[in-house]
């Protein structure tokens, strides 16, 4: 089948890398030049684990393009997917300029029945507005089609290629024909194809991401419920994922969800409520408590420092929002970064993939270093704010010889207490006792 994918950012390189991994034969398009250049010259432009091979091999076999050009990328393209920006607004609502205007653009040059189908996340009603905008541009039959991706950072070559459900808004039958077909290698396992109107597909993508984010924000709050009574919540974390009801995932208290969905889903689910006269307290308070929640291990800092951090200097592990990604949007990090150095402290900082964009982002506001080790040079204590596998079995003796004390401040929960007791650190987590230098 013959697809275009409008936008090549992380969902819609790696939607057209993995539908030409199927035999489909895929040109993306986008209005970044140099970026489209780089993209035909064989250059990924991001970090996705298992991406870069799927990539590859797709354009050297002539199924994977890239063009700067709309007209090419649709003119034979049964179905046209839009993968485009929805950021929030000044109100928190997604500002859907982005899809809207590629929805006029495309209806001014098909010359047949297409597909399009709205692959960004939207507010409920977008598929309605999608078909307004095109309607007036053309009398020519079409479909609108609501398919949000579920896919995860880190892993998300996987979760396209092997779904564990397939989401689908329509209720044109060609168009129903059309993304069965399409999606019928993916789901050859039994995984379902869920099938329902444009509305509901919609909500389907807010509701989701916007449960994962009350599960984190809520271990969060049991957490810091944990350091106020003397629980551990790793074991309450143990005994509650244990109810099949509740499930294990999502549970791990840290030092707050970022990324580019959870934090923008939320909060334009939350607007969406407003502006349908609806107080939508959950939302709001998983919202409060994130904030809070990204500011704590700075706080457990000042603490320690007796509220003074003023020439000192950390060493900081990890950039990115999560492990496996070098996508830095709303991350941690950022948060941890402005209030150290707005309180006098100094920092370098190392991430495996993360520290060009941070760079691109902060400049010299902190310093980089070019392994985990070397970051630990001349600091007063590490914070520990991403949780990449590189930094779960350090060298202690390393860390020891590195650090000018032997101080950890953890936000990802990593090291177990009973060992960083033996090795004489001071050692303070979220949501567990502190650990006192032996």
């Amino acid at each position: 089948m013959k697809i275009a994918v409008v936008g090549t950012g992380y969902v819609g390189l790696v939607t057209g890398t993995c539908l030409a991994e199927t035999g489909n034969n895929v040109i993306c398009v986008d209005i970044n030049v140099e970026k489209v250049k780089k993209m035909q010259e064989g250059q990924l432009p991001i970090y996705e684990p298992g991406l870069e091979q799927l990539f590859h091999r797709n354009i050297n076999q002539g199924r994977l393009h890239f063009t700067t050009s709309l007209a090419e990328a649709i003119e034979e393209a049964k179905i046209i997917f839009l993968a485009l920006p929805t950021p929030p607004g000044g109100d928190g609502a997604a500002d859907l300029s982005y899809v809207l205007g590629a929805a006029k653009d495309i209806a001014g040059i098909i010359k047949e029945y297409k597909v399009i189908v709205t692959k960004s996340t939207v507010p409920v009603g977008t598929a309605d507005k999608v078909r307004a905008v095109m309607s007036k541009e053309t009398n020519l039959e079409f479909a609108v089609v609501s398919n949000p991706e579920f896919l995860r950072e880190g892993v998300a070559v996987e979760d396209f290629m092997k779904p564990d459900r397939v989401v689908v808004g329509t209720t044109d039958e060609r168009a129903r024909k059309l993304m069965g077909e399409l999606y019928a290698p993916y789901v050859r396992q039994g995984n379902p194809v869920i099938f329902m109107d444009e509305r509901s597909s919609e909500l389907t993508k807010y509701a989701a991401n916007s449960f994962l984010a009350t599960k984190i924000s809520f271990m969060n709050e049991i957490a810091n419920m944990c350091e106020l009574v003397g629980a551990d919540v790793d074991m309450v974390r143990r005994g509650i994922g244990a109810d099949e009801r509740i499930g294990k995932r999502f549970l791990f208290a840290g030092i707050g969800y970022g990324g580019s969905c959870f934090p923008k889903d939320v909060q334009a689910l939350a607007k969406s409520a407003e502006e349908n006269q609806y107080d939508f307290q959950i939302l709001n308070s998983v919202m409060s408590v994130n904030e809070i929640q990204k500011k704590v291990l700075v706080q457990k800092v000042k603490k320690f420092y007796n509220g003074d951090i003023a020439g000192k200097h950390f060493a900081l592990w990890g950039l990115a929002f999560k492990p496996e990604t070098d996508d830095i949007r709303e991350a941690p990090a950022l948060y941890i970064i402005d209030e150290i150095v707005a309180a006098g402290g100094t920092i370098t900082a190392y991430d495996p993939e993360a520290m060009p964009n941070i760079k691109n982002l902060l400049g010299d506001k902190i310093k980089y270093a070019e392994d985990p080790y070397q970051a630990l040079d001349g600091a007063d204590a590490l914070l520990i704010v991403t949780e990449w596998s590189v930094f779960r079995t350090p060298d202690f003796d390393q860390l020891t010889s590195g650090l000018q004390s032997k101080v950890i401040f953890d936000g990802r929960n990593l090291y177990d207490l009973d060992k960083m007791e033996d090795c004489g650190f001071y050692y303070n987590s979220i949501g567990r006792r502190v650990v006192e230098k032996a």
